[in-house]
C-alpha cells in the first residue's frame, strides 16, 4: 500500500516568501519616499543642519572668514579714506 503525499509544500512556501516579499515592497516604498522627502525644505532641517554646523566648527569658521572679511573691508575703507584727505 503507497500512500502520496502531495508536494505543496514547496508551492506554499514559495507563496508564501513572494507574498511575504510583496508585502513588504508595498510597505517600504512609501516609507522610503517619506523619508527621503520628509524633512528636506522645512524648519526642522535647517534646524538640524545649523546644528550639525554648530558642532562641527563649520559656523565658527565660517564666522570668522566673515569677520576677516570685514576687517579688511574697514581697512580699505580707512585707507581710502587717508588717500581723500592727504
Amino acid at each position: 500500500m503507497h500512500i502520496k503525499i502531495p508536494v505543496k509544500r514547496k508551492e506554499t512556501t514559495m507563496k508564501s516568501i513572494k507574498k511575504t516579499f510583496k508585502t513588504w515592497l508595498l510597505l517600504l516604498v512609501p516609507l522610503t519616499g517619506l523619508t527621503l522627502a520628509g524633512c528636506e525644505g522645512t524648519d526642522s532641517r535647517e534646524k538640524v543642519d545649523d546644528t550639525v554646523k554648530e558642532f562641527s566648527g563649520q559656523k565658527s569658521l565660517e564666522r570668522m572668514d566673515q569677520m576677516k572679511k570685514d576687517i579688511d573691508d574697514i581697512n580699505k575703507k580707512q585707507a581710502d579714506r587717508l588717500k581723500e584727505i592727504e
